[in-house]
């Protein structure tokens, strides 16, 4: 139905003008004489006040339960209480759809932990409202930036017959029934859909190599899949993953890339997205906005990983209680992480040349022989971001690499062969974008900026 974006209306596109608007009813109050709604259609966080006049309207109960959908016809006028803003003075209102009194959002405020249970509605929360907003203008800033760089966007395949970590934490593809009457995992395979092992992706990275190395720049943004029984605020079992590989590129310039990325999209939400910022900072994170322009503003530290542990013994050593180990060798945890970026250096940091028996198969090994040319972006009150490196392109270590992890190399050799013709220093990164939008919300559960979210044990 013809109708205008309630945004529009706010932004005073139409005053004086009759129009029609469609939204659900987020309150409603009523007085001796007239009727108040306050409306949302999802295009803006702030809410437009439908005045009602009793004497033309009668009986306006049904239009003032909360959820109800409704279409409003009227005169946009200057609002009398809020002085700058507008409001609608109805000459129609149609019920498009009931909403019982058991409605599940009411006026009280919500726990996160109840509005998980009803993913349908939590949307039209004020903080779902925002958290959707800002994660739409990310994904359009990460595809601005790289756009404007040269970057080819590749859709890399999401059922794939490897596993790019290493890991072996992969959901596995199958068409076959419960039971099956195969007797070994060879015959079993051999007479599944694709006739091999097959799995969701964990990662678009070694088909962006692919890609980058006939295209130079490009990247993939979409859905990844790990089946890691990790149950934290941070982990999910399929999240929105952006991935760039650049060829003729070191460490230095994936650094770079990765800085430049981070800050262009911060500052672009900044400039659209002002409202819902502000609604986070002043009921999810004080100081919200003073850390986003923090990383506008500075450059970011780069820390070599020995150099790390050295900072958190020596935390450890003036008294600071960490949980998990933290020699030489180990890889950094959570706690690790935030006490590197908010206690000492409270800004992002990259961490760089990681022992590589922590690290992946595929990244460059240094000339010490003990450490990779890797880099991780942790940032205050979130930890690691992002996860990079230099890609090896050295046949023989690779193959060395893969040898001591007693991968099965039939299972890479599209990746490996690219090491045999035109082989050149390339690298790339990857982003988690879900972690991104906690970041830049504040929201400190990631089950909270997706829509629906996968974790162990949860499936809706």
């Amino acid at each position: 139905m013809k109708h205008i974006d309630i945004v529009d209306i706010l932004a005073k596109q139409y005053n004086g003008q009759e129009v029609v608007v469609c939204g659900w009813v987020r309150s409603g109050r009523d007085s001796k004489n007239m009727a108040f709604l306050s409306l949302n259609d999802g295009t803006t966080l702030e809410h437009l006040q439908v005045v009602l006049d009793k004497a033309a309207f009668g009986d306006v109960s049904a239009y003032l339960r909360l959820g109800t959908s409704v279409k409003v016809r009227g005169t946009v006028v200057d609002a009398v209480a809020n002085q700058g803003g507008v409001e609608i003075n109805a000459t129609e209102v149609v019920v498009l759809g009931e909403c019982p009194l058991d409605y599940p959002l009411q006026k009280k405020r919500h726990t996160m932990e109840y509005l998980r249970t009803i993913p349908q509605l939590r949307l039209r929360t004020n903080t779902f409202n925002a958290v959707f907003r800002v994660r739409s203008v990310l994904a359009g800033s990460l595809h601005a930036f790289f756009q404007s760089r040269h970057f080819t966007y590749i859709h890399t395949p999401l059922i794939t017959g490897s596993d790019a970590e290493g890991a072996g934490e992969v959901f596995r593809v199958t068409t076959h029934p419960f039971a099956t009457p195969y007797q070994t995992e060879e015959e079993y395979y051999a007479n599944d859909f694709f006739g091999k092992k097959a799995g969701l992706s964990v990662s678009g990275q070694l088909e962006g190599e692919v890609a980058a190395m006939a295209m130079g720049k490009i990247y993939t943004f979409g859905p990844s899949f790990r089946a890691e029984k990790s149950n934290t605020p941070r982990h999910l079992a399929e999240f929105w993953h952006l991935e760039p590989e650049v060829a003729f590129a070191e460490l230095p310039d994936v650094i770079e890339l990765a800085e430049s990325m981070i800050k262009y999209v911060i500052a672009d939400l900044m400039a659209k997205c002002p409202a819902e910022l502000a609604f986070f900072e002043q009921h999810f994170e004080k100081g919200l906005l003073d850390k986003l322009h923090n990383i506008v503003d500075n450059e970011f530290a780069v820390l070599d990983y020995t150099d790390a542990i050295a900072l958190l013994n020596k935390a450890a050593e003036s008294g600071v209680n960490f949980q998990y180990p933290h020699d030489w060798g180990c890889d950094l945890q959570t706690e690790h992480e935030r006490y590197i970026t908010e206690a000492v250096y409270n800004k992002p940091v990259f961490v760089i040349n990681y022992p590589k028996a922590i690290k992946s198969f595929y990244m460059k090994q240094n000339a010490d022989g003990k450490t990779v040319a890797a880099t991780d972006l942790l940032v205050p009150g979130v930890g690691e971001i992002i996860g990079g490196s230099e890609r090896e392109a050295d046949l023989d270590k690779l193959l060395a690499a893969m040898t001591e992890r007693n991968m099965k190399m039939d299972a890479y050799e599209d990746y490996i062969s690219l090491r045999r013709f035109g082989s050149c220093p390339h690298g790339g990164f990857g982003l988690g974008f879900d972690r991104l939008v906690m970041y830049v919300t504040g929201m400190s559960n990631i089950r909270d900026v997706l829509l629906y979210p996968r974790t162990v044990g949860n499936l809706r």
